[in-house]
């Protein structure tokens, strides 16, 4: 793509939109950007409504990988991968729960969607040095399943930077880069000399190269302007015009389809509290709440998977902000790293720590049948002085004195001591250190297998032998940070076919409405076939969705 030689402004105020518009996609993150985009190269007149300020959605506050088998970029790295392989694999991970058709549907469809955005976007996707969760099974890939964006200049549009939605904790590092410092804290020159030139990385990069794109479209953009209200013109189900969208309260916008991205419910008590098996502590944008949700409901749209998550364990004990609201962040890095166990109120382990985050965050559901109550919530992360010494914990620097710990880390001379500061019964820890070491010292861990398979060791260190995931608790003092069961958004919402039509109850489509993104059904119903699920449903149905309206209704390809 060439710079943008426009001089319009990024952002349209609600005043200032149009009464009628092909297509209206409701959210800005990755999946309404990406429907908006094979729209709009079809000609159609698209805008994009956000109901926050900033632009991208939780795509710009997370990590931006997208999970695509059998893509065309996998090659550049020398992966290789083919649609029987991405099949066979899928089918291991979903467990039955996809039939043939929507198994080929992903891989096909995700693998175009790829082609698309990296051939009319200036999304700029590169495949991942990651292995897929589960290399036992068959079709499993070594790496370049995972795409990572490379880093962004927001400066190509003017005022960009500003309008795209900052990170959460997430440094200013690429996914690549992430991983391979495999714990350690990274270059503090790197990280200065990027915030300087005001690039931004992972999903800030991802939400940024799509946002300039629809915009160098034609596509017309407006923040704080949510849609609060949709209906269809009676009688009119064809291109020519059936929906009324509602903005901020204010404006009656008319357009032919609608397709609705307004991420998940992760942030509203009442639906969470409603639908989900466990409390969860998101780590998404706060105003993820729902919206979407109600909108498709009140059209007559069904909904199914409510109870999935995009799961993941978080830290919140060094108190960040984001948006205003109390955030956290993911721990699956620390818990997989040696020197540290994971908890519960028995002092019990209760999971591999090494596990892949999705499945991890499983466990917190269990339920202790004599109490009835969560058997694995609240969880600790219990770390000897080694531990902190060498790896950082929720961003904190590491540490050799004991004084030089944040107020936030609970710290003990003894086991026992640091088990009833935090509740947790001190004999059961002690006993679960004192089994775990000896095997630790080994590198092994006969009661949950952590570090024995390849993607456990990716994310743990490569300098601690024999295993880069296991080492003995064994040098005081001790500390402890709690682990909540998180999520980086919900996974279940409106029922959409694989075109990404919303559904009815009784499983027709609604003419012209469509869903994609976490407000919408995962796609792999609640499996987590390898990192980067999240963005590639997303991606992948919104992709489907701009297709099939366009060809239905505009008779164009957009490339696609």
């Amino acid at each position: 793509m060439t710079d943008a030689v426009e001089t319009r402004s990024l952002l349209t105020s609600v005043p200032e939109l149009a009464d009628r518009y092909d297509l209206v996609v409701i959210g800005s993150g990755c999946a309404g950007m990406t429907a908006a985009l094979v729209a709009a190269q079809a000609g159609a007149s698209v805008l994009v409504l956000e109901k926050a300020d900033r632009l991208g959605g939780t795509t710009a506050a997370g990590g931006g990988v997208m999970w695509a088998p059998d893509n065309h970029l996998m090659g550049s790295r020398d992966f290789t991968d083919t649609p029987e392989d991405a099949a066979a694999y899928l089918r291991a991970a979903t467990g039955g729960k996809l039939s043939e058709e929507e198994i080929s549907w992903y891989v096909s469809t995700a693998a175009e969607a790829v082609r698309f955005l990296d051939e009319n976007t200036r999304v700029d996707y590169a495949p991942l040095f990651r292995p897929d969760y589960h290399m036992e099974w068959p079709g499993a890939t070594a790496g370049g399943r995972g795409l990572d964006h490379r880093e962004f200049d927001p400066s190509v549009v003017p005022g960009l930077a500003e309008t795209l939605r900052p990170p959460t904790y997430l440094p200013l590092l690429t996914m690549d880069e992430r991983d391979q410092l495999h714990g350690a804290a990274p270059d503090p020159a790197l990280l200065a000399g990027r915030a300087e030139r005001g690039v931004r990385t992972m999903g800030g990069a991802l939400a940024g190269a799509l946002t300039a794109s629809a915009w160098e479209a034609g596509v017309v953009i407006a923040a704080a302007a949510p849609a609060t209200g949709l209906q269809r013109d009676a009688g009119k189900e064809t291109y020519s015009g059936g929906w009324q969208v509602t903005v901020a309260g204010e404006r009656e916008i008319t357009a032919a389809s609608v397709v609705i991205a307004s991420g998940g419910f992760e942030w509203s008590t009442e639906l969470t509290g409603t639908l989900l098996k466990f409390p969860v502590t998101p780590i998404s944008a706060p105003s993820n709440a729902g919206d979407g949700l109600k909108l498709g409901l009140s059209v007559g749209g069904s909904f199914t998977e409510t109870t999935d998550i995009w799961g993941v364990p978080v830290i919140t004990a060094h108190g960040a902000i984001y948006d205003g609201r109390p955030s956290g962040r993911m721990g699956n890095v620390e818990a997989t790293l040696p020197g540290g166990i994971v908890v519960n109120s028995a002092g019990r382990r209760f999971v591999n720590e090494a596990l892949n985050y999705h499945d991890f965050s499983r466990v917190f559901a269990n339920i202790d049948p004599e109490t009835s109550q969560y058997a694995n919530i609240p969880a600790y992360l219990v770390m000897d002085s080694r531990f902190v010494s060498r790896y950082p914990v929720a961003g904190n620097p590491v540490f050799s004195e004991p004084a030089e710990a944040p107020d936030w880390m609970v710290r003990a001379d003894t086991l026992a001591e640091l088990a009833q500061i935090i509740g947790v019964d001190p004999a059961g820890l002690e006993e679960t250190v004192a089994r775990f070491n000896p095997a630790a010292e080994r590198g092994e861990d006969p009661e949950f297998g952590r570090g024995s398979s390849a993607q456990d060791r990716h994310l743990g260190d490569p300098q601690n032998l024999p295993n880069p995931c296991l080492a003995p608790l064994a040098d005081p003092p001790f500390y402890a940070v709690q682990l909540h069961p998180g999520a980086l958004g919900t996974a279940g919402g409106l029922r959409a076919d694989m075109d990404g039509r919303v559904l009815d109850w009784n499983g027709a489509p609604l003419p012209g409405l469509y869903a994609a993104g976490n407000c919408s059904a995962t796609v792999f119903k609640d499996a987590y076939p390898g990192g980067g699920a999240t963005i590639g449903s997303a991606v992948t149905r919104a992709y489907a969705a701009g297709r099939h309206l366009t060809r239905t209704h505009l008779g164009g390809d957009a490339g696609v």
